[in-house]
């Protein structure tokens, strides 16, 4: 079956249609990982996009569900120059096409990626529809117009209830604005006893759970599109050491009183140098973002950078000054990428005993009576029964 993707410039691309059928509207990217496809789709940092390829032959080795990076595909669309409909691999549960059948996503194979990856380098990402109707290109061009990009992003990945990875350790909220299970894994390898929370958790909500660092996770669209998260960190900040990853890194910024803008064509793929301004080291690492830090915006606040780009010098890496709390543009668990970075949880672990250290614990005797203090000095003011007091 015939597939067709238009471009809100015009652009018009015919191919062969895998996977469902119908209609798709999405931001189209492009992914410059040689291997990862799975990942890739099962990332949620993609929900809303229309990904392309850029590697030419794409579903060699099947699908396997121990790989993936979440519960389900989120991608609005998939683009590929060749579909291998037969995978050899031994490991291989699903073929590509069976799977984005199964949760309609729509697949279009034999096109030229490279002409439209250097489309989107030189004029940047736009809004594109992918068909398999026979709908005329004027009719596909009124229905593009009138789709608006999504920008609830966050809402549609994130989990709806509170949920554990128990571990022995270190106690660790990760707030999931669309986390991958790459994270999770991090934290577990290290015996850390990890609770996932919605998005929209709050400040007290995640007090309640006596957590010893808050991770603030990767996830898809505009950081200004989340900024009840923004409100949630700034009470958060001092109170428990932080670490974001992505999305959760631009969140932490925007907190700390720094902006954030659209990349021209973003980050994506697992081959990206990013430089360590503390040791003078190059990182090759996983990426997949379409926003950045403004580095003339750090400036006047308590962050400084500590990671740049190699390519485009887009800020990578920040710290709060006073605060334990730092984040990073990139992905530490890769998943898919290099491992190379993953020395960063063992950095917030390290953050998080040190911080402990500096400031004991109240004796939980102690924080009880406090408790019961308020408590009734609060209902002494509502003048019902008061207690005794020694």
């Amino acid at each position: 079956m015939q597939a067709r993707l238009l471009l809100e410039d015009g652009t018009l691309f015919t191919g062969k249609s895998f996977g469902s059928e119908g209609d798709s509207v999405g931001e189209v990217v492009f992914n410059t990982g040689i291997t990862g496809y799975q990942e890739v789709l099962s990332d949620p940092s993609y929900c809303g996009q229309i990904v392309t390829m850029t590697y030419p032959l794409i579903g060699n080795y099947g699908v396997i569900r121990d790989d993936f990076e979440s519960v389900r595909p989120f991608i609005h669309g998939f683009v590929v120059r060749e579909h291998e409909e037969v995978p050899s691999n031994w490991r291989a549960q699903y073929t590509l096409g069976s799977l984005l059948k199964e949760y309609g996503i729509i697949g279009i194979s034999g096109i030229d990626t490279r002409m439209l990856t250097r489309k989107i380098r030189h004029h940047g990402v736009m809004k594109g529809l992918l068909t398999t109707s026979n709908r005329s290109v004027a009719e596909l061009t009124e229905m593009l117009r009138g789709e608006k990009l999504i920008t609830d992003q966050v809402a549609r990945v994130s989990t709806k209830s509170v949920f554990g990875a128990p571990g022995h350790k270190e106690r660790i909220v990760l707030v999931d604005f669309g986390a991958k299970s790459g994270i999770i894994r991090d934290l577990s390898k290290r015996d850390c006893d990890v609770v996932v929370v919605p998005h929209t958790a709050t400040a007290e909500q995640i007090r309640r759970l006596a957590p010893d660092g808050i991770l603030l996770s990767n996830g898809p669209g505009d950081p200004k599109d989340v900024l009840h998260a923004v409100d949630t960190i700034k009470q958060l900040l001092g109170e428990f050491p932080i670490f974001g990853i992505c999305l959760g890194h631009q969140l932490f910024a925007l907190a700390c009183g720094a902006d954030t803008e659209k990349l021209k064509f973003g980050h994506r793929g697992g081959n990206h140098p990013v430089k360590d301004l503390i040791s003078g080291r190059c990182y090759i690492t996983s990426q997949n973002h379409g926003y950045t830090v403004k580095e003339e915006s750090i400036a006047g606040t308590e962050l400084e950078v500590t990671h740049i780009n190699n390519n485009d010098r887009t800020v990578e890496g920040l710290k709060h000054k006073t605060y334990p709390a730092f984040s990073v543009q990139y992905h530490p668990e890769a998943a898919p990428g290099p491992f190379d970075s993953s020395y960063l949880f063992d950095d917030f672990l390290e953050m998080i005993r040190s911080y402990k250290q500096q400031h004991p614990a109240q004796p939980r005797q102690a924080q009880l009576l406090a408790d019961w203090q308020s408590t009734a000095a609060a209902v002494s003011e509502k003048g019902e029964l008061q207690y005794a007091k020694k």
